[in-house]
């Protein structure tokens, strides 16, 4: 893999041994999201209720952009 992968690259890396992470501000009321690191780095979110899903994957790139949204209050 690359030193920057394409978003299709990380939906090939295998999260079976993942550790996922909650955030600290969960309130333990199941309605939180679980995250973990990917190569180069992406990050994969997952629905921390239905963890059967699939996680959505993110480059560093779209990862930053989304947490910088998230800090402006754009989201």
């Amino acid at each position: 893999m690359n030193e920057h992968p394409a978003q299709s690259d990380l939906y090939a890396y295998d999260l079976t041994g993942a550790t996922w992470r909650k955030s600290s501000h969960s309130a333990g009321e199941g309605q939180c999201v679980e995250l973990t690191d990917l190569p180069a780095g992406g990050k994969a979110l997952r629905d921390g209720k239905n963890i059967h899903l699939p996680a959505v994957r993110y480059t560093a790139q779209q990862w930053e952009a989304f947490r910088q949204a998230v800090i402006d209050g754009a989201l």
